[in-house]
């Protein structure tokens, strides 16, 4: 237990694809929530010491400076590593001298940004706003601050979106030399303005056209593609995702965060009025060694590197290729072992759902 998400459910307007546990910025509300928040720290966390933080949400830079304070505040009672990545996820326009002065004393150092897109009607389908110059300039107050880990999101395959569209958001996240690019294809979920609103996806093989070239450009300006969604340069991998994606435990704390510790997953309630009155569990789930395996292989060949297959047998006491098919995929050259590692071959991340469904 090494590694901490926080989430933070507050927005000042709600995007039309976010299914996320979100609400309106309601000043009345918040400081409950804060308080609600710590408790729940206090009460569960049991003092390992973290290497990894991320403070996610809603828009955790939608905070006012009080309210942000006393989230910092809060955030202290973790016993932190002195090299602890901290990620605090901020939309563009939040970014101010103010809200910079407060996450460099809290000791963040790594942002992440809700870019999606620079096209005008991209924009306007999401339900957000965003100026590059403006993002230029935001950007170099974090480097001037010395904050240069910095993970810019995409988000590609909308409804009408023309691959020329896509080339030129490609060209202007790569200009802006971001340190680690994540890429969304859109995902149509129940309950958001887009399903409310019929939203069609564009056909697969636009989407496959699109995600080839999205990997194919990113590596060829230097980004390593080390997840099937996540592009990075040498060195700034995200080392908070990738807990996840080791199959790792984590602590999840705040309205609607899911955490896994004990070999219990577990989700928090979406019920604000629930949260507040510290009424945190929702669903608590204690998973059988096949269910941690399953999750195992379903987590860990997202990653381009793959399962390292030494390590599955230390954590499970089991030879992978005894509760799995492998070898029939390895002699289909839908999976490689190689050097101890068990991985999707690159040409067949994009249909990895295929393969493990013929897996579990």
């Amino acid at each position: 237990m090494n590694a901490v998400y926080v989430h933070i459910p507050f927005c000042r307007h709600i995007c039309s694809y976010c299914d996320f546990c979100k609400v309106l910025h309601i000043k009345t509300f918040v400081d409950d929530y804060l308080d609600a928040l710590q408790n729940e720290i206090v009460n569960t966390y049991d003092g390992e010491l973290i290497k990894t933080i991320y403070i996610g949400g809603g828009t955790p830079s939608c905070l006012t400076r009080q309210e942000r304070q006393k989230l910092f505040r809060i955030m202290e009672n973790f016993n932190k590593t002195p090299d602890v990545e901290y990620t605090f996820e901020c939309n563009p326009e939040d970014i101010s001298d103010e809200l910079l002065d407060d996450i460099v004393q809290a000791g963040v150092n790594r942002v992440s940004l809700g870019v999606e897109s620079f096209d005008k009607n991209n924009l306007s389908f999401l339900n957000r706003e965003l100026n590059y110059k403006d993002l230029e300039a935001k950007l170099e107050m974090l480097h001037n601050r010395g904050l240069d880990n910095i993970n810019l999101d995409l988000m590609y395959a909308l409804p009408g979106e023309k691959m020329s569209t896509l080339k030129k958001d490609v060209d202007k996240l790569i200009k802006l030399n971001p340190t680690h690019i994540s890429t969304y294809s859109l995902i149509i979920e129940d309950h958001t303005k887009l399903s409310n609103d019929n939203t069609q996806y564009i056909s697969q093989d636009e989407d496959r056209k699109m995600y080839d070239y999205i990997c194919k450009t990113l590596e060829k300006n230097g980004y390593i593609h080390y997840e099937v969604s996540n592009f990075a340069k040498e060195g700034f991998e995200s080392k908070h995702n990738i807990t996840y994606w080791k199959n790792k435990e984590y602590y999840g704390f705040g309205l609607g965060a899911s955490g896994f510790k004990g070999g219990v997953r577990y989700t928090n309630t979406k019920n604000l009025s629930e949260y507040i009155n510290n009424k945190y569990r929702k669903e608590e789930l204690l998973l059988n060694i096949k269910d941690q395996m399953d999750n195992e292989i379903m987590l860990g060949l997202r990653l381009l590197k793959g399962i390292d297959v030494n390590n599955f047998y230390d954590k499970y006491g089991k030879n992978i290729q005894e509760v799995y098919p492998i070898e029939d995929l390895i002699k289909d050259k839908l999976l490689v072992y190689k050097g101890g590692m068990l991985y999707i071959p690159t040409k067949y991340i994009y249909t990895m759902n295929e393969i493990l469904n013929k897996l579990i």
